[in-house]
């Protein structure tokens, strides 16, 4: 048993306790060294110094590493070419006192003739929400200047934006004219398919069409749960609160077979059902990281190939071409989200189809068909006008029957 003892220096009285070649005095604030050991404060020192720069060394590796996954990751974010950023306002007042609310991205498409109704969908967005959120508005470059002067007027001024350009080059050889349609190519349409490289850090988007009106919080859409292994959450056109429309010419546009041409063996050898309900694109919320880890754009775009080769879609297709490859990519393989927040084919005829009441308790109203609310004949006008806000360029006006008939008298 080593010796104990107490020793006194300059008038205090410490304990020894004595442990292989040196004691310990009192709590370790001095170190009693006895004359026989030859170890020396100065070694002591060294072995100590030694073990703090093999310490600090390996902090700074593991430091370094992190950085570099960091780096990694951003790069494998970049997005393609042609989708270029040309804005990003952030210097809006932000909800929250501790400014570190998780950013909810909403990403549009503004097409030049329709910019007023992506000005609407953003105004309601904005103001039925405390939510921190942050607008990717996909557009082409003459149509830059023109929102950027929009969005600067004073009722929008506490939005956050980011503008980036959509170069239709990334489209070529996917899509082409068909002159049976009548209808030319949209190519913001498609701006959809390319989300990881419109908002290439974040992890999770919600999509809205640009004819839309938003009446309740995004964040509730935002929260809404994607099941394991699913990119994207969308809502079914078989839902309660959307009934089964036919449109005149274009047969049954709430199953598969109203969009996909049966009659290519391609298309029967996917084994799809062709009573499947089909689901609307023009609201849903993605996953991002499970989008890049499937490969849901290469996916897309090798479908809109297929189909210049051998016309895989219906016929009598009356929707917008982009749904067809997304009922493909995602056929049993997405989540949905409540009904409410796609309440539709508000654009599909001038009539109401819907009842005050229901129109009011709805999330989000979608005027999806050939009556846009901005447009000479519509429904549900006055829901949409009261978060349009004028071009203070005067370039997008708002077309109304009541007008032509005023300038006809």
């Amino acid at each position: 048993m080593p010796a104990l003892g107490v020793r006194h220096f300059y008038g205090h009285s410490h304990v020894l306790t004595d442990f292989g070649d040196f004691c310990f005095v009192g709590l370790t604030t001095n170190i009693y060294i006895r004359p026989k050991r030859k170890m020396s404060f100065r070694k002591v020192n060294i072995i100590v110094l030694v073990l703090a720069v093999v310490l600090f060394l390996l902090i700074l590796h593991h430091n370094f590493l992190g950085l570099s996954s960091l780096l990694r990751n951003e790069v494998s974010d970049s997005g393609i070419v042609g989708l270029q950023p040309i804005d990003f306002v952030l210097n809006a007042p932000q909800h929250g006192a501790d400014g570190r609310q998780e950013e909810i991205p909403v990403v549009v498409a503004a097409a030049e003739d329709r910019l007023g109704g992506a000005v609407a969908a953003i105004n309601s967005i904005q103001h039925n929400t405390h939510a921190n959120v942050i607008f990717y508005i996909v557009t082409l470059n003459g149509t830059a200047d023109h929102l950027r002067s929009w969005l600067s007027s004073s009722t929008l001024k506490s939005i956050r934006y980011k503008i980036v350009n959509f170069d239709t080059q990334v489209l070529e050889g996917k899509v082409k004219e068909d002159p049976d349609q009548g209808e030319s190519v949209k190519p913001l349409t498609f701006a959809r398919f390319y989300l990881p490289s419109l908002v290439p850090s974040a992890k999770k988007v919600i999509y809205v069409d640009d004819d839309v009106i938003v009446q309740g919080d995004i964040l509730s859409l935002y929260n809404t749960p994607l099941k394991p292994g699913h990119a994207a959450a969308f809502s079914e056109d078989c839902d309660s609160a959307s009934t089964k429309v036919i449109i005149r010419g274009a047969g049954n546009q709430y199953n598969y077979i109203g969009y996909l041409d049966y009659k290519k063996e391609r298309i029967r050898k996917l084994s799809m059902k062709a009573s499947t309900c089909s689901f609307n694109p023009g609201v849903f919320v993605a996953n991002l990281t499970e989008w890049k880890r499937q490969n849901i754009t290469n996916q897309l775009e090798k479908w809109m190939k297929l189909n210049i080769e051998e016309g895989l879609y219906s016929r009598t297709l009356a929707a917008s071409s982009t749904t067809p490859p997304l009922l493909i990519v995602f056929y049993q393989q997405h989540s949905t989200i409540d009904p409410m927040w796609n309440v539709r084919h508000l654009g599909s005829s001038a009539g109401k189809r819907y009842s005050p009441q229901f129109v009011k308790a709805a999330k989000l109203l979608h005027w999806n068909g050939h009556f846009k609310p901005w447009g000479r004949t519509a429904a549900y006008t006055e829901v949409w006008e009261k978060w349009y806000v004028p071009d203070p360029t005067g370039k997008f006006s708002l077309i109304r029957r009541h007008m032509e008939i005023s300038n006809i008298k």
